[in-house]
């Protein structure tokens, strides 16, 4: 897929986004697809389209994707595959969709160093839900955030890396853009590089073993990186990733099953849930 072809899907997610948006904030069981059509501007014809576009499915089917019940369902199915996973004794970061994602840690003193010695590429793309920065280096992927504001963006990545040399490439970052969020016919390796404690790497590497479509609870996150009383701790370290959708902490919803928080925006992580779930079920992955 090409840069614009990136673009227009960017633009796409802006308007699935609002109405996903529009449908949480008017729940209701008279809520009909020519309102959620109209809260974005678009006829229920051209709305229905998209959706197909976008997702493959109908936007009946997609908002049932959200649904709390579809989300309590498949915490219980993810809870059956991770004890298949225990019992079986696998190990090591698993499969998503179609990227083979490796990772190593930075060394502590690597970490001391702020970045002294270290050459970050970076650059703006786009992606199906909305704007992102990815940076890399010569070892991986190491940044990967959501956001309209450039400034705002390159800044949270220059505090993380203070005293790094920085370049900027706008073109290969969408090339990577296109390689992480376009489906390919093999899988594709891809390489992180993580700056975090041992515990948050762990959590992190445990999110990896969470596959496409699947859901994972805070308390079942907690057992997978073998630390089952820590469940605050891992919502902690959840919430301090800072290379978005590749490591998936948008998998990891409540108990009850509602979405809950996300650093990038709860209607967003709607977006990613209800998109994978689709392409799941439609065998587009």
């Amino acid at each position: 897929m090409s840069d614009n072809g990136l673009y227009t899907q960017s633009r796409h997610y802006q308007q699935i986004a609002a109405a996903i948006r529009f449908i949480s904030e008017n729940q209701t069981e008279g809520l009909s697809l020519e309102q959620i059509a109209e809260s974005v501007g678009l006829s229920v014809y051209h709305f229905q389209r998209l959706f197909a576009q976008w997702v493959g499915i109908s936007p009946k089917r997609f908002i049932q994707f959200l649904g709390k019940e579809r989300a309590k369902q498949a915490l219980l199915t993810t809870s059956s595959v991770l004890d298949a996973a225990e019992e079986a004794g696998v190990s090591g970061v698993g499969r998503m969709h179609d990227l083979l994602v490796t990772c190593e840690a930075m060394s502590p003193g690597e970490i001391k160093r702020q970045g002294e010695g270290l050459y970050i590429s970076y650059g703006l793309a786009f992606s199906p839900f909305g704007q992102v920065l990815i940076a890399w280096t010569d070892r991986g992927v190491c940044y990967l955030m959501f956001g309209d504001v450039f400034d705002s963006l390159f800044c949270g990545l220059r505090q993380e890396w203070p005293n790094a040399v920085f370049c900027r490439k706008d073109l290969e970052a969408s090339g990577l853009a296109e390689k992480i969020f376009t489906p390919a016919d093999k899988p594709l390796p891809l390489h992180l590089l993580l700056k975090g404690t041992n515990f948050q790497i762990k959590v992190w590497e445990a999110l990896l073993k969470v596959r496409e479509a699947d859901l994972v609870s805070y308390s079942q996150l907690a057992r997978l990186c073998e630390s089952p009383k820590a469940a605050r701790a891992v919502g902690s370290a959840v919430g301090k990733n800072k290379i978005a959708y590749l490591i998936p902490c948008h998998r990891v919803v409540r108990e009850t099953g509602e979405i809950g928080q996300y650093r990038w925006g709860s209607d967003r992580k709607a977006a990613m849930l209800g998109w994978e779930a689709a392409r799941y079920s439609t065998g587009r992955r």
